[in-house]
This record gives C-alpha cells, structure tokens and sequence, in this order.
C-alpha cells in the first residue's frame, strides 16, 4: 500500500494556473500604464494563488491521541507519543527533502530559529535550554513525507485544560489562522462539557473542522460513543463531520500493505474529506481572491482608458466626454469626502471595541472570581488548594478563549463596516486583520500562588488544648473549693475537658477563616493579574487590526483616487492631440481596452466553471 497524497486535481490546478496567467498579463498592461501599484497587487494575489500551502492544526483535549494520530496520518514517528502529557510546545510538520529540526524562540523583537538534534524533539519544553532563555513559539520538523510534498502542513499542538498548558489562546491564535482544524477526542466516552465549549470556540473561528474519534481498535463501543457524540453537535447547532479513526490499525495497514485495513482504520474516509473539504475549500477562497483582485484591477485600467478614449471621439462624443469628467471630478470629491467618513467608522470602532473587549474580560473574571471565592467558603485551602486551583485555571483558559473568539468576531464585523463604505467603488474586500499572534500571551502573568498554611502540630494542640482547660479548671475547681471539695475533682476536670476543646475548635476555626481570606486574596491577585496582562495583549492587537485596516483601505482610496485623476489627465491631454495622433492613439487605447476586457471576462468565466 502506497502513501496517499490530498493533491488537487488537475482541473483545479489548471484553474489556479490559468488565474495566473490571466493576472501576469493585466499586471504587464498596468506596469506599461505606469500603474505599479496595480501590477504589484497582482503579484501579491498571484503570489497567493500559487501558494500550495494548507494549515491543518490539530487540538483536543489531553491524552486523546493526537500526536499518536500525526503520526499514523504521515506513517513516521514525528510526534511524541505517550501515556503522560508528551506535547509540550507546538509542533509543526512539513515538508522536507531531508529530515530536519528547529526550535522557533523569540521575544517581543522578533523570532529566529535554533537547530535542534531529532533526538531532542519530544523532549521540548517551554523552559527547554535550547532556548538560551527566550520564549518557546513552536517546533518547525521537516520530514520527506509524500503526503506533505503537494504543501500540507500539520500542526500538533498541546492539549488544552492540562496543568502547565491551560490556556487555550495559544491554539485559539493558530486555529484562527489554519485552512482546516482537527479536532480530536477519544472513543471512551462521549463529549465532556470542556470539550464542547472547545469546540465551540474552535468552529467559530474556522469554517473548516472535523471531529475525529481516535481509538476506535481499544473501545468497542466507539460507534455508539459516535452517535452521542453527533448528538450533542446537533444540540449545540455545530455542523461538522465526526470521523472515526484508529492509528494503530492504520500503523497495521502500512506495515501489511492492506487496503482493507487502511479502510478499516478510518483514514480513506479522511482522505477523501481532505479532498473534498479541505482542498477545495481552500481552492475556492484563493481562486475567488484572485478574481476579485483580478476584476478591480481591470476596471481601474479601464476607467482611465475609457476617459481618454471618450476624449479622442468626434465632437458629441467630445462633448460627453467633458460631462463625464466633471462627474468624475464629483466622483473625485466624494472620494475625498468618504475616506474621511471610513477613518472616523474606523477610528470610532477601535476605541467603541476596545472598551467592549475590557469590559467583556472584566465581567467573565469577575463571576470566576466570585464562583470561587464561594468555593473556599465551602471548604478548607489547606486540603482543597490543588483542586481549586486547577479549576481556576481551567476557567480562567475557557474566559480568555471566549473573549477572544467575540473579539475576533468584532473585529471582522467593524471590518466589514469599514469595507461599506467603499461598496461604490466594487472594492470592499477585507485583508488578514493580524490579531491572532497570541504567542507568550501570558508569560508575564504571575502564577497561581497558594496561601500560607501553618501547620499545627501535636505540640502545639496540645498547648491550645491545655491553654483553654486551665481556665476550666481553676474556676470550677475553686467553685468547688467553697463546697469542701478539692481543687482537681472529676468536675473540675470535665469542665477543663470540655473548655479546652472548646479552644482547639475555635482556635482551628479561626485558622480556616484566615486561610479563606488568604486564598481570596491568591484568587484576585491572580484574576487582576490576568485581566492586566490579557488587556494588554488585546489592545496592542486592535491597534494592529487598525493598522492594517488603515493601510489596506487607505491604498483602496489611493488607488480609485489615482485612477480618476489620470483618467481626468489622460481625457485633457488628448483633447490637444493632432489628428493622425488622435486615431493611433484612438486605436491602440480601443484595442488595450478589448485585451483588458477579454482578460476580465476570462477571469469571471473560470471562477464561475470551477464554482
């Protein structure tokens, strides 16, 4: 049995190719026109185009077989694999002639890269000494597999909610980012709530997932766990696939060369959902980008090719011509008036986001800070510290994870304002907004700090205990005294008993109140901490959006503005030609116009044949 590939098919790629061509030759029309800002966004969807680079990153939760399924899906040992948590930093797999290794760190300066020995691969921590003290991003592995040689790439990521790995922002940054999510979980049992509000997050953020139900060959009751499974993905109105697969069956059917077995194992279903899902999905959006690129160059270049053209006709030609340049300067004006109305939708929505972001973080930690302050006043910090912090941490990973998934969200809608207002223009397309690098988001957070416990010994029980029956003692022993009695009698004893214990309990009350008091004070320090550092990052993010936003549509504005003007100039400049120029000019701007027609039409017919 051969390796399988996912490369697509050769009409898609012929598409892709014939795109290409389409936008190198309107791109060598512009670069003639003295249009290089045209030419090169061109180049840059070109560039796209032909990028056969497919992100698939893979999630779960801890101990569900990820890495055992990276490995089984490429038939290398790539991935760590392991009873214990083996999965420590990212890990991305791709393509490679020969085998090879990098450790990705960086700083707030920048990334670079440290070669690594493939020995050291699964040993990678966040605090590995091949960082030499700077951050861990991820590990880059390159291996000669056939299935990445047509430009797959395959993330392994740690599993989400572990300790030493809760926070999910990271992998939230990465699936939002990614051409296609994995998302795994094993056939022992069905869904967990974690994991549901996971995945959630998970498929808001990419249109692209799967469920893939690992160890089908040790639990078998994998299929009755699939059907709880699909639904609870229909209850939560989740549409996506669950695939069950096994990496130990499909590790068999490589060794044995057994098609069967490969079947069985459940990877031929995942093959043909890479094809039919992940591939063409990925396709269609850079086909569709190339053709909208392709559709508003063309019409740039035609707006100043048709002015002049009109300009060079017999007089009531002429005379239109002059009527259309004065709405063209109208049209100029306006230009002018709504690029200042999109910076202020712009300049007004980052500051309206930014507060509704803070805000949103500060809401969803303080009810964690209240559900867990309730929890210590039901127990004892000194017995159920480990319990509770791990479940503040957890919480505190689902509160980030949804705050920025709803950031995001905002974000694409205030995107989408802005792009309104450049409708008119047919040129409303969005870029990458840039806030998904959520590398060392919370290096800088404090960690989770138990409270002080003093512990009390035999001893000094023992000295509360006698501390409190003195007092007992002495006073019903002298009540006792006026009796005729003795000072130490059986009721003076019972009430120095009863008094000292009486202490013990107050005095180990008292203990529990104070330790209580301490381990709210841990909880807030820790939440104020994390709403600090996590504002932060998510206002250094939204400038970045608005930077972004700010620069691709201010290019949008540039590029219609200067296509009006030249198309004004052109106009003018063609009025003063002579007549043997008027009709050379004449017929070279009609037949530019034609090629810059047929290229535009071929474009729109190719996106619409392969639709």
């Amino acid at each position: 049995m051969d390796d399988v590939t996912v490369a697509q098919s050769p009409a898609r790629a012929s598409t892709a190719d014939d795109l290409g061509a389409i936008a190198d030759n309107l791109s060598a029309i512009a670069a003639v026109a003295g249009r290089r800002d045209l030419a090169d966004r061109l180049l840059a969807a070109t560039t796209r185009l032909r990028d056969p680079r497919l992100r698939i990153v893979v999630v779960g939760q801890l101990n569900q077989g990820k890495s055992q399924f990276v490995n089984a899906l490429l038939n290398m040992a790539v991935c760590r694999v392991g009873d214990d948590e083996t999965t420590a930093v990212p890990t991305l797999v791709q393509y490679g002639a020969q085998p090879a290794a990098e450790l990705i760190v960086g700083d707030r300066r920048g990334h670079e890269s440290v070669a690594l020995p493939s020995s050291a691969i699964g040993t990678i921590t966040s605090g590995t000494d091949f960082a030499g003290g700077k951050d861990v991003v991820r590990v880059d592995v390159s291996v000669p597999s056939a299935l990445l040689a047509d430009g797959l790439v395959v993330i392994d990521t740690p599993g989400v909610g572990g300790h030493g790995h809760p926070f999910a922002a990271m992998t939230l940054g990465m699936v939002s980012t990614a051409d296609a999510v994995f998302f795994v979980s094993d056939s022992s049992q069905e869904f967990t709530a974690p994991e549901m509000n996971f995945l959630t997050q998970v498929t808001t953020l990419c249109p692209t997932v799967a469920c893939l139900l690992t160890k089908t060959d040790l639990y078998p009751h994998w299929r009755a766990v699939a059907d709880a499974d699909r639904s609870h993905l229909r209850s939560a109105g989740i549409d996506i696939p669950v695939l069950p697969v096994s990496s130990h069956l499909r590790a068999h059917a490589f060794a044995r060369q057994d098609e069967r077995l490969n079947a069985e194992a459940g990877f031929a279903d995942l093959y043909d959902y890479l094809r039919a899902e992940v591939l063409a999905k990925a396709v269609a959006a850079s086909r569709d980008s190339a053709t909208d690129d392709i559709r508003v160059v063309a019409e740039h270049l035609a707006l100043a090719m048709s002015g002049e053209l009109a300009a060079l006709g017999d007089p009531a030609v002429a005379e239109q011509a002059r009527s259309a340049l004065v709405a063209a300067s109208e049209q100029a004006e306006q230009m002018r008036r709504e690029s200042a109305r999109w910076q202020h939708t712009l300049n007004d929505g980052i500051v309206d986001l930014a507060a509704d972001i803070d805000h949103d973080l500060r809401d969803r930690l303080r009810a964690v800070t209240r559900e867990a302050e309730a929890a210590i006043d039901d127990s004892d910090p000194a017995k159920d510290w480990d319990r509770l912090a791990d479940w503040l941490v957890e919480q505190t990973s689902v509160v980030i994870g949804e705050n920025f998934v709803w950031a995001t969200e905002r974000a694409q809608w205030l995107g989408e304002r802005v792009a309104d207002h450049f409708a008119a223009t047919g040129d409303s397309t969005l870029p990458s907004l840039g806030i998904t690098d959520l590398d060392g988001l919370l290096d800088e957070v404090t960690a989770l700090a138990a409270p002080d416990v003093e512990r009390t010994g035999i001893a000094q029980k023992l000295l509360i205990g006698m501390r409190g029956s003195y007092g007992g003692v002495l006073m019903f022993g002298l009540i006792s005294t006026m009796m005729g009695v003795a000072l130490i009698n059986p009721i003076s004893v019972g009430a120095g008993l009863l008094l000292g214990s009486k202490a013990y309990r107050d005095d180990k009350q008292a203990k529990i109140l104070e330790r209580r008091g301490k381990a709210k004070m841990a909880v807030r320090a820790f939440t104020d901490d994390v709403s600090f550092q996590v504002g932060k990052e998510s206002r250094d993010r939204l400038r970045t959006m608005q930077r972004v936003l700010r620069d691709h549509f201010t290019g949008v504005a540039e590029q219609a503005a200067r296509s009006i003007n030249e198309s004004l100039a052109a106009a003018q400049s063609a009025a003063e030609l002579a007549g043997t120029q008027r009709e050379s000019r004449r017929a070279a701007l009609e037949q530019e116009l034609k090629s810059v027609a047929a290229l535009r039409n071929r474009a729109d017919q190719l996106a619409l044949g392969s639709a």
